[in-house]
């Protein structure tokens, strides 16, 4: 490893409390041509060992610490080990409800711009970041080793890419003989069929399995409104947990296709509607029409992309939640969620209060949502923390 990272004068401090991002304008010089994606060594201005690193040339987060070990080699048995560390957690954590989790959460997980899921005997990875991609094949060889006969799909088809300089990629980067691009997961005793190749992410959203079962309970006999429904997960636990009626609301045909599909494996046809709208229209809509529900799922995809979005996020989030609060029965329950991680958990709760006193409602805070638990939070990576969510009770 010829390349170092020597770092401005104390600029260290976040690399001590291994913080694994090193931006650009901390750095002071770089020592050798290394090309994107390969592994530094990242030193203090005093000339201390801080980490060892991949070298990403054209983002802002110039490099991303693979270890703040000096002996650590950068090879298959290092991503071995990461990888079985973080089976490992999972097998012992999901396995007994859902044979569908998230098995590599990047830098949460050690291994950043890396996200894998398992899909029941199916791998699906994105590489984000110039190290992750340099490193694709000493993963994927990692992967199938503790994987064996397993397919891997990669799903790296989105603009974050860009922002490292790198194209798109999508496709089968190992396929077995019983390898396919559909696939039946179960969690909490549902089945959900998902499509690795065209869904979104990775083909589904694992870090809502917990607040899907929860917003099952509750939906005992209650009218169910569930917002950008998607795959119609959060409809499926309603509808097993005993709603009288869910309502789906979702703007893709494809994603209603899907939704329909689900409801038809799991026999849940009954009781169950599905509307192809925008949401924000729909729910303006139903306000005209005196539409009520006893509870509503209100799960928006992501609103913030970068700080400059942040304030036009915001008003998008109280005005569909100031509709749902007019949409609710009395005694009614508003289940909300931000998926945005520039919305801070603070700021959300606010925008949901505001929402609330726009709509002439009150409302208390029954519960706290977050992410699964195959989705953790490394200590020293806050930014890990991205999914929140309130359960809240409407008067």
């Amino acid at each position: 490893m010829s390349a170092r990272i020597i770092l401005q004068p104390s600029r260290e401090k976040s690399l001590l409390r291994k913080h694994p991002w090193i931006f650009s304008r901390a750095i002071k010089k770089v020592i050798g041509k290394p090309n994107s994606g390969e592994t530094v060594e990242v030193y203090s201005d005093k000339g201390d060992f801080l980490c060892i690193a991949s070298y990403s040339p054209e983002s802002q987060i110039r490099a991303r610490a693979w270890s703040f070990n000096a002996n650590t080699e950068i090879n298959l048995a290092f991503f071995i080990e990461q990888i079985n560390k973080a089976k490992i957690l999972r097998e012992k954590e999901i396995l007994p409800v859902s044979n569908g989790y998230r098995l590599i959460a990047a830098e949460s997980d050690g291994l950043p711009g890396v996200t894998v899921d398992f899909y029941n005997g199916v791998l699906v990875g994105q590489f984000l970041s110039a190290g992750a991609e340099y490193q694709k094949p000493v993963i994927v060889e990692a992967l199938k080793q503790i994987f064996p006969n397993t397919g891997i799909y990669e799903r790296s088809d989105v603009d974050v890419r860009k922002k490292e300089g790198l194209s798109p990629s999508k496709g089968w980067l190992f396929q077995t003989d019983n390898a396919a691009t559909t696939v039946v997961i179960q969690e909490h005793g549902v089945k959900i069929e998902l499509d690795i190749e065209q869904g979104h992410k990775t083909g589904f959203y694992l870090d809502q399995r917990d607040s899907r079962f929860i917003a099952g309970q509750y939906s005992k006999n209650k009218t169910v409104l569930n917002c950008f429904s998607y795959t119609g997960a959060f409809s499926l636990h309603a509808l097993q947990s005993g709603a009288s009626h869910v309502t789906n609301a979702d703007i893709s045909a494809t994603a209603i296709a899907q939704a329909k599909r689900n409801h038809e494996i799991n026999h849940l046809t009954n009781n169950v509607t599905f509307e192809k709208a925008d949401v924000f229209k729909l729910l303006r809509k139903y306000k005209e029409q005196g539409k009520r529900f006893d509870t509503i799922v209100m799960d928006p995809p992501k609103f913030v992309e970068n700080k400059n979005q942040l304030k036009g996020a915001c008003r998008g989030y109280k005005d569909i939640n100031m509709l749902a609060f007019q949409l609710l029965n009395p005694g009614g329950t508003l289940l909300t969620f931000s998926c945005s991680g520039l919305m801070e958990e603070s700021l959300f709760q606010k925008i949901i209060a505001d929402a609330a006193l726009d709509a002439g409602r009150e409302g208390k805070i029954i519960e706290k949502l977050s992410q699964a638990k195959d989705h953790p939070i490394g200590l020293a990576y806050p930014e890990g923390f991205y999914l929140k969510g309130l359960v809240v009770s409407v008067v």
